[in-house]
């Protein structure tokens, strides 16, 4: 693939890009919202229609997004993954309320960084390939419909990123790049647990000693869960917490939602049994307690041959001129874990550099929309 002709094909489609990514940060596609997501798919199979020789499918999945599979070449052959997610976090009504904007050469939106401009960098990516005629491996572009809840209730979508994938010689993820170039190798699984506590209510004024809290219960559990915390291993957040009905009634119900993240399985099955504990220790008399999963999302380990990978990668990124990237650490997880499972060595990170994730505050820089889907070309031309 002649490399500056592709740069020069990302040059003149700098308006194309930003409208593309317009249009998906202008759509309602939160993690709850399947009509949306798969109008997202839909977005982006109708971007691939006119290109012969591209294929797009799509894995239906009954209450959450469906999964979209876009394939260019030969995939009996070693291939290449470009890895995805076109969910967000946001409510139904916020792409209407804060819609695409760009400001002192920042952008703007509800998944704006996590993960619009990513998926705009993937598609245009794969686009310039095409245009060029490139086969030096296949390329499979996977995103998936329901990331940002951890495939809840969706073991399905989860076995499907991992046969999907097998076969691939390399995987690439683009979740949000950092402004520090630096390029994941390694993240931290994520364990959501809710906590139920059951106690008796009363009369706060008449009868307070017939009572027994389910809050003050839940306040001590609190403290013991956060205790578990070693900001090196695993972090233990009590995140939600519901109960009680007026102010003048002891509680006789209350919840609590716990995440975790966690660096491999031992240690979460370690963090389960601590769960265990604190659930069957009373420190209220009266009340009892049960815990739950909610969701489980598996860790990405940092291993050999993503290493030899992320090696190769700075060497070609080195070469072509591009600023110095850097491995990566990081507590968020993501579908990169279940290429890892697979035993694809990925990197993960190479979306549009910004921060602020899901919070109104999320911003991406523009110009490294381009500059971050040429650094894709060049790895793809090399690799």
């Amino acid at each position: 693939m002649d490399i500056m002709a592709a740069y020069k094909s990302i040059d003149v489609q700098r308006e194309a890009m930003i409208a593309f990514w317009q249009a998906l940060v202008n759509c309602d596609c939160g993690r709850d919202n399947k009509a949306g997501v798969d109008f997202i798919g839909a977005i982006i199979m109708k971007f691939f229609a006119p290109m012969e020789g591209i294929k797009t499918r799509s894995i239906p999945s009954a209450h959450r997004g469906n999964m979209l599979i876009v394939e260019y070449g030969d995939m009996t052959k070693p291939f290449v993954v470009l890895l995805g997610h076109m969910d967000t976090v946001f409510a139904d009504g916020t792409a209407a309320e804060r819609p695409f904007t760009i400001k002192d050469g920042k952008a703007y939106g509800p998944g704006v960084l996590d993960m619009k401009g990513g998926i705009t960098i993937a598609a245009y990516v794969l686009k310039t390939l095409w245009e060029n005629q490139y086969d030096r491996y296949p390329i499979k572009l996977i995103l998936a419909g329901d990331e940002e809840s951890g495939h809840e209730n969706n073991e399905a979508a989860k076995q499907m990123l991992m046969q999907e994938s097998k076969g691939a010689m390399a995987a690439f993820n683009f979740e949000t790049g950092f402004y520090d170039n630096g390029i994941v190798v390694e993240r931290k699984g994520v364990f959501q647990a809710i906590f139920d506590i059951v106690g008796k209510g009363a009369h706060a004024g008449n009868a307070p000693q017939d009572g027994h809290s389910a809050i003050r219960e839940m306040a001590y559990k609190i403290l013991e869960l956060e205790k578990l915390t070693d900001y090196e291993t695993d972090m233990i957040n009590v995140g939600v917490v519901k109960g009680g009905t007026v102010a003048n009634a002891i509680p006789a119900n209350a919840s609590m939602m716990v995440d975790v993240r966690f660096v491999n399985q031992n240690s979460l099955r370690r963090i389960k049994d601590k769960f265990q504990e604190i659930a069957d220790k009373v420190y209220v008399s009266g009340t009892v307690t049960h815990w739950r999963v909610h969701s489980e999302a598996a860790a990405m380990p940092r291993l050999p041959e993503t290493m030899e990978l992320f090696k190769k990668v700075k060497h070609i990124l080195q070469v072509a001129g591009f600023a110095p990237i850097s491995d990566k650490k990081v507590g968020g997880g993501s579908d990169s874990a279940y290429m890892v499972a697979a035993g694809v060595p990925t990197l993960c990170a190479f979306g549009v550099q910004g921060s602020n994730n899901h919070t109104v505050n999320e911003e991406a820089d523009v110009e490294s929309l381009f500059v971050r889907t040429k650094m894709m070309l060049v790895i793809l031309d090399n690799i």
